[in-house]
């Protein structure tokens, strides 16, 4: 199961996400979202979970809880929705 894991401080890091994770069950991957640009965390990230039961406890047991002063928002990840294409005026150029 994929989880998303709100509300990250931007000093948490996979290593404290990994841990806080395993006392439910085994973590498959770790993921916290970065600025393109920047390089920087956004303050949201995803954690891969092999066991549907040991996930929902995750989620169950860690929303709400404190994460670097943080309460974090902990939910089952939503499949990503394709991008919309830019809409085009037809006959005129963009540029």
């Amino acid at each position: 199961m994929n989880i998303f894991v709100g509300n990250l401080s931007f000093t948490a890091t996979e290593q404290d996400l990994c841990q806080l994770f395993e006392a439910y069950g085994v973590v498959d991957r770790v993921n916290i979202v970065t600025d393109r640009d920047t390089g920087r965390p956004r303050g949201f990230g995803f954690v891969e979970m092999p066991d549907h039961a040991a996930a929902t406890a995750a989620i169950q047991g860690l929303q709400g809880q404190q994460l670097a002063g943080r309460a974090l928002n902990v939910t089952e990840a939503k499949p990503r929705e394709p991008r919309r294409e830019p809409r085009r005026e037809f006959g005129r150029s963009r540029w």
